[in-house]
């Protein structure tokens, strides 16, 4: 037999009676294996890996049986952990679904399923510097998961919530768990896998997860979610845990062969037991839950009774002051009585007031339909002059165009005039140089000038006389438009007294508007006619506006 060691492959190896090598158990580094001489019933023996002793009695290399011993290690550890992942998952399958029941942390099944998992993981990681040490776990590539898969971030919190874990590796194992138990463990390590990018980062790339042996692994992982279980990750260590597979699970003997019908009726006992221990359960939930019903019930009925009693005390308060207002509504009865009658005697004497007033009232208002029919008469003889002055507004306007174009013409024969008044001084001022240097042509030459400057002079005056006049026009017409324009005739009912004589008006002194200021005056302070701007025959003016209007009439005359 021929026996070797390395810390980070396999423990040793040893050769059975036939030769070939046997498996035994995986230690805790993930890649390290030790075989024992036992016989192997299994059909997956021929993949197990064994090591082909050297010439000098050490470990060679790696291989499997009936393969070269030139295949690359790193693939034949592959093909192992895959080997082993295919026997765990496989086992736990089968013992699950003939269990028949929810499966708990010491179920060896799981628990040898988590350890393979865990090396597998662990397969190819490598190494990161920290601050004091090496560090080498595989929570840093679990942990990316959360950023892949968003539903993973529930896990994540809870691992890191829980009180007892203290390591990383801890917290790797704990993950697993709650993976499993949710039944998405196949779908978390599938995100992880598919980045090929991020995890460079954590593994080399001869790793498990990095090669096709991973996506196989995951494929595997989904007939898991078959399986049901009841974890309890506070309690357990999880730290200090030794992950060491137990390859004599996966060993047939003729005992296991014989204790099968054993184990059956064990597990038929079982059932019946944990039948037996729900009902019981079930039984103490309901009695506790009756005892607190009781216990509910028994204090509602004191609040009651205590409400009872309050009650009782309330209804003979409001006896009390039933009786009290009852008699207080006897006194305010006897009180209204005697105001109903005093009442009665005040609404005889408003009724005769009442009707002596009412007919003051209609004399009153026999005068005011008087005075709105002579009002409406009123009305309609201003609605009429307003017409007229309307009419008279667009006569001024006309005028207005009219006298704008002729001020336009005679703009322009202005302009004419100054264009020969300015010709008129050059041919002097030529003339006028002329006479200087002709003595004998002097006189005639003065006579001419004489002449030119009378011209001049009389076209002057009448640019002068034409200029006044186009003003005055202007200012007429200006006048007139501000009068029409301006002109707000003052309403009847705001004026009561005469602008002038300050008189209050009555029915024999009656109102009238100044058909130029609007104001209204007495008869007396308007009795004045004149013809306006707006309209050419004589109307009412006002005293004070009949003098205005014949100072301004005197001061246009030439």
């Amino acid at each position: 037999m021929a026996e070797g060691s390395r810390s980070d492959g396999f423990q040793g190896a040893k050769t059975g009676p036939a030769g070939g090598l046997l498996p035994g158990r995986w230690n805790s580094r993930g890649r390290a294996m030790t075989f024992q001489v036992w016989g192997w019933r299994r059909e997956d023996a021929p993949q197990v890996l064994a090591w082909v002793p050297d010439a000098a009695g050490g470990r060679g290399a790696a291989m499997r049986r009936g393969t070269p011993a030139t295949k690359d290690p790193t693939a034949v550890e592959r093909a192992n952990l895959l080997n082993m992942a295919k026997l765990s998952i496989k086992g736990l399958i089968e013992s699950a679904l003939s269990f028949g029941r929810t499966l708990d942390s010491d179920y060896p099944p799981l628990q040898q399923f988590f350890v393979v998992m865990e090396h597998c993981l662990k397969h190819g990681l490598k190494v990161r510097k920290s601050f004091l040490s090496y560090n080498k776990t595989i929570w840093g590539p679990l942990e990316l998961v959360e950023k892949l898969y968003p539903e993973a971030e529930e896990i994540g919190a809870s691992v890191r919530d829980l009180p007892g874990l203290k390591t990383p590796l801890g917290r790797a194992r704990a993950w697993l768990r709650l993976a499993l138990m949710q039944k998405k463990m196949a779908d978390y390590l599938r995100c992880l896998i598919i980045q090929r990018d991020l995890l460079s980062e954590f593994y080399e790339y001869h790793a498990l997860m990095m090669e096709e042996e991973g996506a196989v692994i995951v494929g595997l992982l989904v007939g898991l979610n078959v399986i049901d279980a009841n974890l309890c990750v506070k309690g357990e260590d999880l730290d200090s845990q030794v992950g060491v597979i137990d390859f004599s699970m996966y060993l047939k003997n003729e005992e296991d062969i014989g204790n099968k019908e054993r184990n059956v009726q064990i597990a038929a006992i079982l059932d019946q037991k944990n039948y037996v221990e729900e009902l019981n359960r079930q039984l103490n939930s309901t009695v506790s839950s009756l005892h607190s019903r009781v216990d509910s019930l028994e204090k509602s009925n004191t609040k009651l009774i205590e409400e009872l009693a309050i009650a009782k005390n309330n209804i003979i308060k409001l006896q009390e002051e039933n009786h009290q207002l009852r008699s207080e509504n006897k006194l305010i009865l006897m009180k209204t009585q005697q105001h109903l009658e005093v009442t009665k005697v005040d609404v005889e004497t408003e009724l005769q007031t009442y009707k002596h007033s009412r007919q003051g009232l209609d004399e009153m208002y026999n005068e005011a339909r008087r005075q709105l029919r002579d009002e409406s008469q009123l009305r309609q003889e201003v609605e009429n002059e307003l017409a007229v002055q309307v009419s008279m507004k667009h006569e001024i306007e006309l005028a207005m165009k009219l006298l704008e174009k002729d001020i336009h013409e005679k703009q322009d024969t202005l302009i004419g005039l100054r264009q020969q008044l300015e010709e008129v001084k050059a041919i002097n001022i030529e003339m006028y140089q002329k006479l200087q240097g002709s003595e004998d042509g002097l006189k005639e030459k003065s006579e001419i000038i004489a002449q030119l400057e009378e011209k001049t002079n009389k076209i002057t005056a009448a640019m002068r006389q034409l200029e006044q006049r186009s003003k005055l026009k202007i200012e007429d017409i200006k006048e007139a438009n501000k009068a029409l324009q301006g002109l707000v005739w003052l309403k009847d009912k705001e004026a009561t007294h005469c602008k002038l004589c300050e008189k209050e008006f009555s029915l024999s002194k009656r109102k009238h508007h100044c058909r130029n200021c609007g104001e209204i005056f007495c008869n007396a302070c308007s009795d004045n006619e004149l013809p306006l701007p707006s309209s050419p025959k004589p109307v009412r003016v006002c005293d004070s506006c009949h003098a205005l209007l014949i100072q301004r009439c005197s001061s246009n005359l030439p």
